[in-house]
């Protein structure tokens, strides 16, 4: 019977090996913020000595930065759908921003965002990010308004507005109570709505 520590020291290749260590340091990111991703709390979740991921990743920075593109790239890939009619794709994107289960990757961006003001590398990769986050929402719109769902001049500005609106629904996010009305929890629906010049309740139509 092997024991839990030779099953732990078992090698792993090293893609294999690089694609947990950053899994867990990208959880380790969003349930308790970037500054909680060191060598050794990463070594302690996946159970191996600080020195190995010292060879994938030089310094804690370097992780931390992998991390939050990890967590940024999943969150993209899984609030915006890559098929349907493009109604119900910013509908599913938009109820998906605004629902609960997206409070740990507004905490993750509001906490990026802050600690890019002191690393410089930190702040490109934000920036990368923040031109993809542009392009996908973008991409859903400029389908929209080919098809004649939406009716906006500015495909650009409409996306801008919608993600600006993101980013004000999730500033809120470490509020302790936060807010009760339903002009917060509908915030990003109502600016979406306008911005794309749809009727009111027009996305929540479209996920019924």
């Amino acid at each position: 019977m092997v024991s839990s520590l030779e099953a732990r020291r078992v090698r792993k290749q090293p893609d294999e090996r690089r694609a947990e260590i950053l899994a867990a340091a990208a959880d380790i990111a969003l349930a308790e913020g970037l500054e909680c991703i060191t060598l050794r709390a990463v070594a302690e979740r996946i159970g191996v000595r600080p020195g190995l991921i010292t060879h994938y990743y030089p310094s804690a920075e370097d992780l931390v930065i992998a991390a939050f593109v990890r967590a940024a790239e999943s969150e993209r890939d899984g609030a915006n759908p890559v098929e349907g009619a493009p109604l119900a794709r910013v509908a599913a994107f938009v109820r998906d921003m605004e629902a609960p289960s997206s409070d740990p990757i507004s905490k993750l961006w509001l906490n990026a965002r802050h600690l890019s003001r002191f690393i410089p590398a930190l702040a490109e990769a934000v920036h990368e990010q923040e031109k993809l986050n542009v392009a996908s929402l973008l991409a859903m719109i400029e389908g929209g308004v080919a098809d004649g769902t939406f009716r906006c001049e500015d495909p650009l500005a409409a996306c801008v507005r919608i993600l600006v609106a993101i980013d004000g629904h999730g500033a809120y996010v470490n509020d302790i109570g936060g807010f009760i009305h339903e002009a917060y929890g509908c915030f990003v629906s109502d600016t979406a709505e306008w911005a794309l010049g749809l009727a009111p309740g027009a996305l929540a139509a479209a996920r019924d």
